[in-house]
Formats: C-alpha cells, sequence, structure tokens
C-alpha cells in the first residue's frame, strides 16, 4: 500500500477529525450534507459504500450516538485515512472500514443487513469526462468498472427491507438515478441543494433517497439553500455544516 500524504480538515465546527490527501481528490460540503441526510438511530446498522476518507461516515457516527456504521473502500490508501480519522476523532466504537470492491464484496457483507445504506459516487460518467491524473482523485471523480448503476444496485441488495437508500449526485443525471433506483426503490424523494437564494441558480446537486418495498409515489422536496446574499451560508444550511443538525428528506422539511 503506498501512503498518502494529508492534512487534517475540522468537520462540523471541528467535532470530528478528517485526513484527507494534501493533492488530489478533496471532499468539500457533499458529503456533509450528504450524512445530515441518512436517518440513522442508535442501535442500527448502516452501510457507506465508498467511505474515501471518512467524511460522511464520521459526520453521522457524530451526530447519531450508538449508530454502527460500516464503510466499505476499495483504496487501501483511502482507508488507511478513514480509519486514521475514526481514531482521531474517538469515533472507532461507531464506524469500521472494510476494504473491498462493491462487484466483488467481501463476504462479510450479507445482503439485507443494513438499515441504511448511503453513498456519494463518483459524479463524472465514463468515457465523457476527461480522468484526473491523479488515481486517487480519478477513483473517487470518474466511474471506474463500477457503472452508476453498479453502485445503486448494490446499495439495493445491502439495504434491508424497509430501509433507506440515500445518495448525493449531480442533478443533471437525477433522471437517471431515479429510473436506477426505482426498479428497486419506492418512496423516492428527490431533495434539491440551492447554491444561493440570491440571485437564484438551478440546483447542481441533489439528494435522492428511497425505501425498500415502499410503494409511495415520488416527492420533490422544497430542499436546501446553501449560500445567502451576504455570501455566508443560510442558517439552516449552518446548521447542517456547523452543528451538523440533520436534514429530513421530506416536503415538510424546509
Amino acid at each position: 500500500m503506498v501512503l498518502i500524504e494529508a492534512s487534517e480538515v475540522g468537520l462540523l465546527g471541528g467535532q470530528v477529525r478528517c485526513f484527507q490527501p494534501t493533492t488530489g481528490y478533496r471532499s468539500a460540503i457533499d458529503p456533509v450534507l450528504l450524512a445530515a441526510s441518512v436517518g440513522g438511530e442508535a442501535g442500527q446498522s448502516v452501510l457507506e459504500v465508498g467511505i474515501g476518507a471518512g467524511a460522511a461516515a464520521l459526520c453521522l457516527a457524530a451526530r447519531v450516538d450508538g449508530v454502527c456504521i460500516m464503510g466499505l473502500e476499495q483504496q487501501p490508501e483511502m482507508a488507511a485515512l478513514a480509519m486514521r480519522g475514526i481514531k482521531a476523532s474517538g469515533l472507532a466504537a461507531r464506524v469500521e472500514v472494510v476494504i473491498g470492491d462493491l462487484l466483488e464484496p467481501p463476504a462479510n457483507l450479507a445482503p439485507g443487513s443494513f438499515d441504511h445504506v448511503f453513498a456519494n459516487p463518483p459524479y463524472g460518467e465514463a468515457g465523457r469526462v476527461n480522468v484526473p491524473l491523479s488515481p486517487t482523485k480519478a477513483a473517487s471523480t470518474v466511474e471506474g468498472p463500477a457503472r452508476l448503476v453498479d453502485w445503486l444496485a448494490f446499495c439495493g441488495r445491502m439495504v434491508r427491507d424497509g430501509g433507506s437508500v440515500t445518495i448525493i449526485h449531480r442533478a443533471e443525471r437525477v433522471g437517471e438515478i431515479l429510473s436506477l433506483m426505482g426498479a428497486f426503490l419506492g418512496g423516492l424523494v428527490v431533495f434539491p441543494l440551492w447554491p444561493s437564494e440570491t440571485p437564484p441558480k438551478p440546483a447542481k446537486r441533489v439528494l435522492v433517497q428511497g425505501r425498500k418495498g415502499v410503494k409511495t409515489p415520488l416527492t420533490m422536496a422544497p430542499g436546501l439553500v446553501l449560500s445567502a446574499a451576504d455570501g455566508g451560508y443560510t442558517r439552516k444550511a449552518e446548521a447542517v455544516l456547523r452543528h451538523g443538525a440533520a436534514i429530513v428528506l421530506t416536503a415538510s422539511d424546509a
């Protein structure tokens, strides 16, 4: 395994410590927003597909006392960074990392054994975007052998009946995402992440969640506005990004 030079990043106002590569892929606010939207509770088991450096899993573990999170990661060097952050944040009792490929998952990942599954799949569609020179960044941002359909199908297999699957992705791919998730999930919710309130801009990211074995129709939620007119975060975004507030993906939220 090749060790990656890393720097420390504080998340949720310093509640957790995350170690990210100094060059190559560096996560922004997307994993924090994703973690806030996962409805885990104490005693429940949660799987993150592609834990990377651990940002999302750490934020979820910090918010939900007693949750049990397993993170699957294909890149050993990224898994090492995640484990470093878990230890530094004092969350070893809530988060563990398993190295493996979702196309050939480890035997201890039993289908239907998780209450919630979440993921931040690579946003770049294979063959349609330039692949970064950094192997770590390439694996994190551009689809490899595992395409979006594979990511979502794996999430669907891992979650139990009644459990949720939540992802964050580019808004431009929401039609594809709904088609794929709708094959095995119901109660789908699309939650736009609006860049700013003034001037209003199209959403670049969406959170999408569905439940296995549920047949309720699609819901378009109002979403969350991230930036206020003064350039800072809105009050609701600040509560999520700095203070660990949850995002409830329903039309009544927001």
